[in-house]
C-alpha cells in the first residue's frame, strides 16, 4: 500500500512536470516571436536612419562654401553606430 502511494505522487508530479513543460515551450515560443519581430522593427529603423542620414549629408554637400559658420565646409567627424 505504501509502495502505491509513493507511485501516485511520484505520477502527480511527473504530471505537474509536464504541464509546466508545455508552458514553458509556449512561453518560449511566444518570446522567440517577439525576438524575431522586434529584430525585424530594429533593422527597418537602422535603414531609415542610413537612409535620413545619407539625405542629410547629400543636403550639407548643397550648401554652399559660405554657408559655413568656420568659413570652411568641414563637418565634425560623426560615429556611427
Amino acid at each position: 500500500m505504501a509502495n502505491q502511494t509513493q507511485l501516485d505522487q511520484i505520477a502527480e508530479r511527473v504530471e505537474r512536470l509536464l504541464l509546466r513543460y508545455d508552458e514553458l515551450q509556449r512561453t518560449n515560443a511566444l518570446l522567440s516571436e517577439q525576438v524575431s519581430v522586434l529584430t525585424h522593427e530594429r533593422d527597418s529603423l537602422k535603414s531609415r536612419l542610413s537612409a535620413a542620414r545619407a539625405r542629410v549629408d547629400a543636403l550639407l554637400e548643397r550648401l554652399p562654401e559660405a554657408a559655413s559658420p568656420f568659413g570652411h565646409s568641414s563637418t565634425p567627424a560623426r560615429s556611427d553606430q
